[in-house]
């Protein structure tokens, strides 16, 4: 799956747009956590452009908040809600419904092709997931043969085993940076889970940049400050 995957085989996705100037000459893609939408982190973007009370040097970006499809999940009792995949278990290693995690790559794909074709590549886009939504976020990185500009995954996981994932990294793709953070007292998604992951994806030759804090399955203001710090880097190095 890459850049080039033909917009018209799904139809894209509804999204919350914030720009921050005119002609955005970047993109950052993020995707909400399980029974959120694309309202959920749009607030974020005035936190993350500053920084220590001065507003970041950052070129113009253009924020795309994706809302999740509606589906049933198993683990809510079959509830519908906006899921990137179905939850059949809390054990990690059986969670993620693969061919959920499969179409929803497939949609982030043509939302990164349809930046594309609004004029900012595929090295100036930055792919962001919270929780469900970072899942995703890492199984579209392994998938990319045309790498992004970096990629971040937040309080999430690997959703399939690690012979998997080697399975399905194509080449090139280990050379997107990877920012990934946790909350130490997630009860959602565990701490170990976390850390597994990370390590999972440094074997895979991911350069993964690691944040831990003292909060449970959720954001926090210090973790936005890094975040945005990381970006920052990607932004110079683009």
């Amino acid at each position: 799956m890459n850049d080039v995957a033909p917009i018209t085989t799904h139809a894209l996705l509804d999204s919350v747009v914030h720009e921050t100037g005119p002609a955005p000459s970047w993109s950052v893609l993020w995707l909400h956590g399980l029974g959120a939408d694309g309202n959920d982190f749009a607030p974020i973007v005035p936190e993350l452009l500053m920084r220590d009370g001065a507003r970041r040097d950052w070129p113009a970006l253009r924020f795309v908040f994706p809302h999740a499809p509606v589906r049933a999940v198993t683990i809510n009792g079959g509830a519908r809600m906006r899921a990137w995949y179905d939850i059949r278990d809390m054990d990690l290693n059986n969670r993620a419904d693969h061919d959920g995690v499969a179409e929803s790559v497939i949609q982030v794909d043509a939302l990164i092709a349809r930046e594309g074709e609004r004029g900012v590549p595929a090295n100036r886009v930055l792919l962001i997931g919270f929780s469900q939504g970072g899942a995703i976020t890492l199984a579209a990185g392994l998938a990319r043969s045309v790498p992004l500009a970096g990629l971040a995954g937040l309080s999430t996981y690997l959703p399939m085993p690690p012979a998997r994932a080697a399975a399905e990294l194509q080449a090139g793709a280990a050379s997107q940076p990877l920012f990934m953070a946790h909350g130490q007292f997630d009860p959602v998604v565990p701490y170990a889970g976390g850390q597994m992951s990370a390590q999972a994806m440094r074997e895979l030759g991911f350069d993964v940049q690691w944040h831990h804090y003292p909060m449970q399955h959720a954001v926090c203001a210090e973790e936005i400050r890094d975040l945005g710090d990381w970006m920052s880097a990607r932004f110079a190095a683009g």
